[in-house]
């Protein structure tokens, strides 16, 4: 035997066996005497344990086993002395979203403490540190962030919040010409009015305080979630339990290869706009209710059955423009409901979620997770997830592009640039973190830019304006980057014309997935409104479908808003030049930015 004492190892051996992991850590054991040899038989033996958890369906003695075989090697990592590996800075950018910041950051001390990392083996929190990147407008928001700060480092993490004043100071380091060639990059919000400068700008400033850190320390990581997330991927019955350590496997993806970038995904709920998902939940509730149809009112519930349908991106109206292959055929609703109940029962239930769609929410499509071992899941990517990334001191190089616009699909942007220019130093892997849009009391965001909720019917119109010419910035890079760019920057005339080419092709596909949401919406209504259907008394469901449909005619009918703004002459030539001078701009932003970070 050799000179560690590892029961936590042996004992999960034992339970789950694999014949070949078994024969080499058997052997192992045996002549390890020293941390380097003994370190890699747990590393052998995690992907055995995390298939054996997702396939016993998170199994609370497997998951007990998983948590002590980790705290069993962090204590052998601190009996060695110094630890090689990276920190994990985890930057949270909120904006008068207190409660599901709250939520997110005790989600992390949670995992920190369920995996001990970096806290040798006893109740600590380790090589884990957060950063509040504060865009809240609202006094008592900015009041209870701090007091979450505080909180969450009382619990174990040390918690920095870098509020205005602590990114007034920041910019305050930077000369005035500096500041002002990073306009684009770090907005010019005066200090009188330093809130809601959107989620980019706020990554980007953030980054500059994230560079000094660096300097300090390279063995830095910088992860960057989102405040409506968690740390574990279990979408199955809305408890808490830590499946996946996100630390040991961030390190060891960095330590093993030259990766510079690193994205993860999300489960639960979409990360994309309600704007461009209101088709599939339309196709899905008709599907539902033409089956209740045939059901009786009160036989008990018979939507618990797993789907088998698991299309990527089954959210999206446009998944094929993303390169997805996307079914057309409904998902069957799986009703969330626990105990007995009956049909009215799962489709009263249902109704109550239908206006949580307005706040991101997709009721009939929950994305679940699919288990595949992280390490061999990483492959080279192209997409960025903004709220599930990771970033090497290196790599602090690549900010959000085109803040100023604030448009939607950043992240998307930032992807095809990073790719374009890094490499293989850009990759993605089966980490992703469990996204809930709304917080559970109230069945709404906190806080949700670009949706205004002040009057009976949502409006989308912001967020869909966003949306749209977020698309078609993305997709106007897509085309300049196969061209060259950005080392060849095309002519203005060239970005312009490239810039109407690619608005023209996605006010088609918009105006496409527009005519299939009006099409089903008239479906859904005329089936809700037919007097044979045995909900057709029920006061109470009609108004919560009332009220669904209604405010979708009010996104997507004839006088929509929304529809006005992206059609309005005078927007769309705003929004045409302002890509353009992006653009064309970017590249002296890069020097820009690289210029103030070697500072």
């Amino acid at each position: 035997m050799g000179a560690f004492s590892c029961p936590a190892l042996e004992r999960c051996l034992e339970l789950h066996p694999d014949a070949v992991a078994a024969a080499l850590i058997g052997a192992g054991l045996a002549q390890a005497d020293e941390l380097a040899a003994l370190l890699p038989l747990y590393d052998l033996l995690i992907p055995v344990l995390e298939t054996v958890l997702w396939d016993s369906a998170l199994d609370p003695g497997r998951l007990e086993q998983y948590h002590a075989l980790f705290a069993e090697m962090e204590g052998h990592i601190a009996a060695a002395g110094d630890d090689p590996r990276h920190s994990l800075v985890v930057v949270v950018p909120v904006a008068d979203r207190p409660q599901q910041l709250r939520t997110c950051l005790l989600s992390l001390a949670g995992a920190a403490r369920a995996f001990q990392y970096g806290a040798g083996g006893v109740q600590s929190t380790g090589k884990v540190v957060a950063v509040i990147a504060d865009d809240s407008r609202a006094p008592e928001s900015i009041v209870e962030n701090r007091a979450i700060a505080a909180e969450i480092t009382r619990s174990g993490i040390e918690t920095h919040y870098f509020g205005q004043q602590e990114q007034l100071a920041e910019l305050e380091r930077l000369a005035d010409s500096d500041r002002q060639a990073l306009r684009n990059i770090i907005g010019a919000a005066m200090p009188s009015a330093f809130s809601h400068k959107g989620a980019s700008i706020m990554r980007n400033i953030t980054c500059l305080m994230l560079s000094r850190m660096a300097q300090q320390d390279d063995r830095l990581l910088f992860l960057f979630v989102d405040s409506d997330e968690a740390f574990h991927a279990d979408t199955g019955n809305g408890s808490e339990r830590f499946t996946t350590n996100y630390f040991y496997h961030i390190d060891r993806i960095f330590r093993q290869s030259p990766v510079e970038v690193l994205t993860g995904k999300v489960v639960g709920d979409p990360p994309v706009s309600p704007a461009v998902m209101a088709g599939t939940l339309l196709e899905d509730v008709l599907a539902l209710l033409t089956e209740m149809a045939a059901l009786m009112a009160n036989a008990p519930c018979s939507f618990h059955r797993v789907s088998d349908n698991h299309d990527a991106a089954a959210y999206h109206d446009m998944a094929t423009l993303f390169g997805f292959k996307h079914s057309r055929a409904p998902h069957r609703y799986q009703c969330t409901l626990q105990g007995a109940h009956d049909h009215a029962a799962c489709l009263s239930d249902l109704a109550e979620k239908l206006n949580h769609f307005f706040d991101g929410e997709h009721p009939t499509r929950v994305t679940p997770y699919a288990h595949v071992d992280v390490q061999r899941s990483v492959t080279p990517a192209r997409t960025v997830y903004t709220g599930n990334y990771v970033l090497s001191p290196a790599a602090l190089r690549y900010f959000i592009p085109f803040a100023g616009l604030q448009l939607r699909m950043a992240g998307p942007v930032l992807g095809r640039l990073v790719q374009a220019s890094s490499g293989n130093a850009f990759v993605s892997a089966n980490l992703p973190l469990l996204h809930r849009r709304t917080v559970a009391e109230t069945g709404g965001s906190e806080f949700r830019p670009g949706v205004d909720r002040s009057a009976a019917l949502v409006d989308l119109s912001g967020e869909f304006e966003r949306q749209f010419f977020g698309d078609v910035m993305l997709f106007t890079v897509i085309e300049l980057i196969a061209q060259g760019y950005p080392e060849q920057l095309p002519t203005r005339a060239a970005m312009q014309a490239q810039v109407l080419a690619t608005e023209a092709t996605m006010r088609a596909h918009y105006a496409e997935v527009r005519q299939h949401v009006l099409s089903r919406l008239d479906a859904l209504e005329v089936f809700l409104s037919g007097p044979g259907h045995w909900w057709h008394n029920d006061a109470r469901l009609r108004t919560l479908f009332e009220r669904f449909c209604g405010s979708l005619h009010a996104n997507f009918g004839t006088d929509a808003r929304a529809w006005q703004l992206i059609n309005d002459e005078a927007c769309r030539a705003t929004r045409h030049t302002a890509i353009v001078d992006a653009l064309a701009s970017y590249c002296l932003d890069r020097e820009a930015w690289e210029r103030v970070l070697q500072g």
